[in-house]
């Protein structure tokens, strides 16, 4: 583990923030990178069920993800293939109607920068949900408009609607998602890992 890994895993700096929130939880980093990764896995915040694992998408997200890879377990958690860096490291907690927050710019202001330059040039990488689109495409469009854009960024960068079951609905409007883009994301994965 780097110097930089165990700094995140020790960070407190969202304690008061999390303690006021509806989870009144303390901050627990997951922290999944390592330099040399092929493939990034750029994603919002941990949810309460990784909150609780300690490992990223241990959750029906990650079934959808790792199908959406058509990767396994076994490789989607191999730190040495594949690196998972949220904007935030910390599950942010829920607000009072059980909402999930947002991921807090805080945390990606500190250390996000960093990271990336600690994993250097990655072959591929998956941007998962609005907030990644933002920070690694700088994209200011909605998240639909800016997964349709996909050919313009691949075959670097997709950018994905976020795995969610929430996003069912989503998918079934947008079939072109699953014929169009998730058989050229398969194929360039398996091109990657080559």
């Amino acid at each position: 583990m780097s110097s930089l890994s165990r700094e995140i895993e020790a960070c407190r700096l969202c304690a008061d923030r999390f303690a006021a929130t509806a989870t009144a939880h303390q901050p627990r980093p997951v922290v999944w990178f390592r330099p040399g990764a092929r493939i990034l896995i750029a994603g919002q915040a941990p949810g309460a069920r990784v909150h609780e694992s300690g490992r990223p998408f241990t959750d029906p997200s990650g079934d959808r993800l790792r199908d959406w890879l058509g990767v396994d377990e076994a490789l989607f958690y191999d730190r040495s293939v594949v690196s998972i860096v949220p904007m935030a490291f910390c599950f942010p907690g829920y607000n009072d109607r059980k909402a999930d927050l947002p991921p807090p710019p805080l945390c990606r202001r500190t250390w996000h920068d960093r990271v990336m330059a600690e994993l250097g040039d990655v072959p591929l990488a998956v941007l998962v949900g609005g907030h990644a689109h933002s920070y690694h495409l700088g994209a200011k469009t909605p998240v639909t408009e800016t997964v349709r854009s996909w050919r313009d960024h691949a075959p670097r960068v997709f950018a994905l609607p976020h795995p969610s079951w929430r996003n069912t609905a989503w998918l079934k409007k947008n079939p072109w998602f699953e014929a169009e883009l998730l058989p050229v994301l398969r194929a360039r994965v398996q091109e990657v890992l080559q």
